[in-house]
């Protein structure tokens, strides 16, 4: 199939100067390839990623905000759930992840002209069906991720007003979780119902420093504010917490369908492979000393969210709380925009678009605001996140896709060893996180 491109032009601003704007788009034949590809647009417009030469610090910048994100809060608790020797699993699934960023990047060099996006790599190895996946792969991380924002402003905004109940008419009473669920989606309502989302552009795109700041703010009060490390209350291995670990370690490092923009973005293309290095480094050391840091705090006592153990009353507590209320209402917008597009293009051309989209986005929203009530656990829904999406999105399916490009499949050598190696790992880690994460909401749900 004939397939016709036109060309990016996009200022060239950072995240730390101005809102990326997209102007180009690409074309393509069939409908859902296009959506998916509007998706990876709107995720780079998120991180700040370009179609115009960026330097390496820039780009450095760009991958830190898209490798930075809620699963900060959750990896204390994914220690605590795996004790301490899951630690290695960390670095397994960061090395996992990096080597398959590295496959990226050899993708997109073995076809520059064809594959300059994510879905381009699914489309290189499998067609139709390829990009298909990437995009049900993007598609379910978007939505269940904005779901993941709900809980989580809601989870922060009743750790700091505990007192908080609705009692309803009929005997039905509220708590304060699921109040503040409902009082965070009507915060979020109006960045739903209004195209432009440039002002929220600005502050999305802040993961790195709005990490620094939850990581410092965590520093501060184990050191000095009289909370302390103890090792009385930690295991060194927790077989059973194990699946549930990984696919939160997962869950840190589903960047990658950014990848291919940033790389398309950097002025020296040789360079691309120490960004990735360096980002992974600093992204992994301090998803590891936090997780260290938590735990040592806290022990299995630990909260789902770390916020949700700091003692509310200091001032470093409150830092790290409202830096975290932050990310739900500046992200989810930008998160369903994409969802909310490819509704729209299905829709008659008579309708208003501006009318339809204001409709599905609400809708949208109140599906979240229905499954965030019914399951307001952040942590597991992170874990199922990690688990059925995105290690299949950050590590099985680029290894596959490069499997078949480079003709790998076709030959026995050390590189395929490694390869099969790591997908049978992230096939493994999707099946068994995914049935733990299912059977833990379940348990959760009956308790």
């Amino acid at each position: 199939m004939a397939r016709t491109r036109s060309t990016f032009e996009t200022d060239d601003t950072s995240i730390a100067h101005g809102v990326p704007l997209l102007v180009g788009e690409k074309q393509h034949d069939d409908g859902i390839g296009r959506s998916e590809e509007e998706i990876e647009s709107n995720i780079n417009h998120n991180h700040g990623c370009q179609k115009t030469n960026s330097s390496f610090v820039k780009t450095c910048f760009n991958c830190l905000n898209a490798l930075s994100g809620a699963g900060l809060l959750s990896i204390p608790y994914a220690l605590a759930s795996g004790g301490w020797l899951s630690l290695i699993l960390l670095f397994v699934i960061a090395s996992a992840a990096f080597y398959s960023g590295i496959l990226i990047k050899r993708s997109l060099e073995l076809d520059s002209i064809n594959i300059t996006t994510y879905s381009d790599i699914g489309y290189r190895a499998f067609g139709n069906k390829g990009r298909t996946v990437a995009a049900i792969l993007l598609y379910s991380e978007q939505y269940l991720v904005a779901t993941g924002f709900l809980i989580l402003g809601g989870d922060n905004l009743n750790n700091l007003f505990p007192q908080v109940r609705l009692d309803i008419s009929g005997g039905l009473t509220l708590d304060g979780q699921h109040c503040f669920i409902l009082i965070v989606a009507l915060v979020i309502l109006p960045s739903v119902l209004f195209d432009d989302l440039s002002l929220l552009s600005y502050v999305s795109a802040s993961g790195v420093i709005a990490s620094l700041v939850i990581f410092l703010s965590i520093v501060w009060a184990a050191a000095f504010d009289g909370i302390g490390f103890h090792l009385q209350n930690t295991s060194i291995l927790n077989w059973q917490g194990l699946p549930t670990a990984v696919s939160l370690y997962a869950f840190c490092y589903s960047a990658h369908p950014v990848f291919p923009g940033l790389y398309t973005n950097i002025r020296n293309k040789n360079q691309f492979s120490n960004v990735l290095g360096l980002c992974f480094f600093l992204c992994t050391f301090t998803y590891a000393a936090v997780a260290v840091l938590g735990y040592l705090m806290y022990g299995t006592d630990i909260q789902s969210e770390i916020t949700l153990s700091l003692p509310t009353k200091n001032v470093s507590s409150k830092v790290a709380t409202y830096t975290t209320l932050i990310t739900p209402i500046a992200k989810y917008a930008i998160n369903v925009t994409p969802i909310v597009d490819e509704v729209k293009r299905c829709l008659p051309n008579y309708l208003s678009h501006k009318f339809s989209g204001m409709i599905i986005g609400t809708t949208i929203l109140i599906t979240n605001v229905v499954v965030a009530l019914t399951v307001p656990f952040f942590a597991l829904l992170m874990s199922l996140v990690g688990a059925l999406v995105s290690v299949t999105t950050a590590i099985t399916f680029p290894c596959l896709c490069y499997f078949k490009i480079s003709g790998n499949y076709r030959r026995f050598g050390y590189e395929t060893v490694v390869l099969l190696s790591i997908m049978m790992m992230g096939i493994a880690v999707a099946i068994c996180g995914t049935y733990t994460a299912l059977l833990d909401i379940i348990r959760k749900l009956q308790s």
